[in-house]
């Protein structure tokens, strides 16, 4: 499974959902979209032109701000 979470630092929902894949174990690259021109670009094109973090791609599929509850679904497929 390839999953890269968009997020940022100061983003609560952000820290959550590092620190729950954190305590699975599950292997996940971060980007901090603060300063990242190109990845603030790919987040708004995904969420109709809205920043809104945590946006995470899972092979390929895009999920915005799941929570823990579409975390765990996530990570059951």
């Amino acid at each position: 499974m390839n999953i890269k979470v968009y997020g940022a630092d100061w983003c609560s929902d952000c820290v959550i959902a590092k620190r729950f894949l954190d305590s699975k174990g599950v292997e996940f690259e971060y980007i901090d979209i603060t300063d990242n021109q190109q990845a603030i670009a790919l987040v708004e094109e995904i969420n109709n032109g809205k920043r809104v973090i945590p946006t995470l791609m899972v092979d390929g599929v895009s999920f915005t701000n799941p929570g823990i509850n579409g975390l765990m679904k996530i990570l059951a497929q």
